[in-house]
């Protein structure tokens, strides 16, 4: 009996206290993290071409991976194509016509927990104006303490997408310039405080 008593308060007890866990913040490691994106061009070939510049942070909750969060910013200028003309070209009216401060934003609104080291991240994607909801296939490449060079606990992920040009005003030229965009995502994050 004495010993019911004393289990069944451990539980209240238990159930009454806060998480032990909490999210941590981890900042992005500009310098490795990239947003590849490729496109169908005229049946011909298939065009890469990638963001960089990345701020953001994600709110990791390794316990309760669910509960984590991430948002991401960076410049639409910050566009690399390896072809400065079709850089130009990106950038012109036919496409984004970003103005130098314009900046393309993710928010996560919520994270479905897959695997071990997967999940579903739907999130708001702001880009050229357009704000739309996308869902991230996110993976956990690796995590540890301490990264090698920097000394603080370090995480890399990496996420896939198919966005549909026309729903962000950046059609031109669809369908012969697929209008589906595949777009892979690296990036690296540091917990610096």
């Amino acid at each position: 009996m004495l010993k019911s008593h004393i289990l069944g308060a451990a539980v209240a007890v238990a159930a009454a206290s806060p998480a032990f866990a909490e999210a941590e913040k981890y900042a992005l490691d500009a310098s490795h993290s990239q947003i590849v994106f490729s496109y169908d061009h005229f049946g011909f070939s298939t065009t890469t071409s990638m963001f960089s510049g990345f701020d953001g942070e994600i709110m990791w909750d390794k316990e309760d991976p669910a509960a984590s969060s991430v948002t991401v910013t960076f410049p639409e200028s910050s566009l690399i194509s390896g072809w400065d003309e079709r850089t130009q070209h990106l950038m012109s009216g036919d496409f984004f016509g970003a103005d130098a401060g314009e900046d393309i934003t993710f928010a996560s609104t919520a994270i479905e927990v897959t695997g071990d080291d997967t999940a579903l991240i739907t999130g708001d994607l702001t880009m050229n104006g357009v704000t739309k909801p996308v869902v991230l296939d996110a993976r956990l490449n690796g995590a540890a303490d301490a990264h090698p060079m920097a000394g603080v606990p370090w995480a890399g992920f990496s996420a896939t997408t198919t966005l549909k040009r026309s729903d962000f005003n950046l059609g031109a030229f669809a369908p012969m310039v697929s209008d589906e965009v595949a777009v892979e995502i690296s990036i690296e994050a540091g917990k610096f405080e």
